[in-house]
């Protein structure tokens, strides 16, 4: 019984130190880039010994690739969350509307994916962009429908999910790569980075709202983008980095 104990708590620390492990490279990653992070970069920040490391992911390309893998199950399980909030009796347009602009905020106060793509992208090896991208298909399929019905109802008018996607994507790069020009922007902000945040948003909310022909009585207008934020429960495999910055 005693030894069943003592390996039960090993296991137990053994997958804490891997989140640990994976929540400093996320970060380091995400602020350096692929690049100029090294395995002992992430020990020494990590405060765990390079051969751990090594033994539990075994080189820095399979830990940017852990890093990825639980990017992608948050992604998919924040999007499959948000889709059954938005109730199927709502108007085809709002809730194309409703479904941009709540990813939007959730890629603005979390914005680790986009800072992912951006540096795979910079890479002269492809093959960072070629794992981000593999699961893209996987992700539109979620949503496709939202944009198919839509569509069927408005024939005459018709909406290109992939554009919609393209917009939203520059909207949050442009505040994640430009960030000091949100201060130059508005200056009466004092700096404060969630009003910065929301103001940002706040231009892409009016931007999807004019496509969709979304009435400004209609539109959502929240003081803070937390109050539009999903609470995801945390899992608790090490594959999910991203969760302990979104609880």
């Amino acid at each position: 019984m005693q030894e069943r104990k003592q390996g039960r708590r090993s296991a137990e620390t053994a997958e804490q130190t891997k989140c640990l492990i994976l929540h400093v490279a996320a970060d380091m990653f995400a602020e350096l880039g692929f690049e100029r992070v090294s395995l002992r970069n992430i020990s020494e920040k990590a405060g765990v010994s390079h051969s751990l490391i090594r033994y539990h992911f075994g080189s820095k390309e399979q830990i940017w690739q852990a890093v990825s893998d639980g990017m992608d199950n948050y992604l998919q399980r924040y999007i499959h969350a948000l889709l059954e909030k938005i109730s199927v009796n709502e108007d085809s347009a709002y809730r194309i509307y409703l479904f941009l602009v709540k990813m939007s905020a959730v890629t603005l106060c979390e914005p680790k994916p986009i800072q992912f793509i951006a540096d795979a992208v910079r890479q002269k090896n492809d093959a960072l962009l070629a794992y981000f991208l593999r699961s893209k298909d996987e992700f539109s399929s979620a949503f496709k429908s939202l944009f198919d019905d839509y569509n069927q109802k408005h024939p005459n008018k018709p909406v290109e999910m992939w554009e919609m996607k393209w917009q939203m994507l520059q909207s949050t790069h442009a505040a994640v790569s430009l960030k000091p020009m949100l201060n130059e922007t508005w200056p009466e902000l004092g700096g404060d980075e969630d009003a910065l945040l929301l103001k940002h948003w706040t231009l892409y909310n009016k931007q999807v709202a004019m496509q969709m022909g979304i009435a400004q009585e209609d539109m959502i207008h929240p003081a803070h983008l937390s109050e539009i934020l999903l609470d995801i429960p945390c899992h608790v495999e090490p594959t999910s980095p991203l969760t302990h910055a979104m609880d």
